[in-house]
């Protein structure tokens, strides 16, 4: 991202961790780049499991997918629900990103010049939530999921937005979910999106069943199921235009967009088909 697109923006980066980072890895970073960093701590109530969770339940959960042969479900992946739980719920009330309104991911391989500002876009356009891969999510993992947001949403209907993208979700007008999400490891976003009503009362739902640890509920399809129920379908956008990369899929531009961007992949090597 630094070579591709922020050595000319110079926007600042944020880096968050469990632990401190030491000084040998701030010093081996900020060599990288001439844009502001700052380094920071999550504090320990956002990130370890809640003392609340029954932790019996939860290692059944974790064996029974285990079983299935499903990834991060053993004891290590204590972490990884960790991790989708503060990326669902915390880091944007972090208070090194309270002087933000937006922000990048950066947990992955890109492969073009960005040659405009998608922040700027996405404050001209109006969008929340921005995206370049969307899949299908591990039923297994969310058993759950939807019967959650189904009761959220029978209880506090004000919240949903009368030009959704509910058929984003679901094939059958909300009765099940067909386990479409945006890929997460990329979003661009607006975090007054996370940060309003609406989203805060989701995720302080959500948090009180547990399902970030008595299954594996991700943050990926938590915000994709807020921002197609509480935004309307155009305030989504595709980033068509920008190819990057987490194992083991990839999206690449094809035709000018390719070459404009001095693109590093394969147009034919690209998950899903777009128009």
């Amino acid at each position: 991202m630094e070579d591709r697109f922020n050595r000319k923006y110079k926007y600042p980066w944020v880096l968050l961790n469990d632990e401190p980072f030491t000084e040998d890895f701030k010093k081996r970073v900020t060599v990288l780049t001439d844009a502001p960093i700052s380094f920071g701590l999550i504090p320990k109530e956002h990130w370890y499991q809640p003392e609340w969770i029954d932790e019996n339940r939860a290692r059944n959960g974790r064996l029974s997918m285990m079983a299935q042969g499903i990834i991060y479900a053993g004891k290590r992946s204590i972490i990884y629900r960790n991790m989708c739980r503060f990326n669902s719920g915390f880091f944007f009330q972090h208070e090194l990103l309270q002087p933000f309104r937006y922000y990048w991911r950066p947990s992955v391989k890109f492969f073009c010049d960005v040659n405009y500002d998608p922040f700027v876009f996405m404050e001209d356009h109006g969008k929340i939530y921005g995206f370049t891969i969307s899949l299908v999510e591990w039923q297994a993992t969310i058993p759950t999921l939807w019967s959650t947001v189904k009761e959220f949403i029978g209880e506090n209907p004000q919240y949903l937005d009368k030009e959704n993208s509910l058929d984003f979700l679901s094939d059958d007008g909300g009765e099940t979910y067909n386990l479409c999400h945006y890929w997460s490891n990329f979003e661009i976003a607006d975090m007054d999106f996370w940060r309003g009503e609406a989203y805060q009362k989701f995720f302080d739902f959500l948090e009180a069943k547990g399902g970030f640890y008595y299954e594996r509920w991700g943050d990926a399809p938590v915000h994709s199921i807020a921002a197609s129920l509480f935004a309307r379908h155009d305030q989504i956008h595709f980033f068509r235009d920008i190819g990057y990369r987490h194992d083991p899929f990839q999206h690449c531009p094809s035709g000018e967009t390719w070459s404009q961007g001095r693109c590093a992949c394969d147009p034919r090597d690209s998950f899903g088909k777009y128009f």
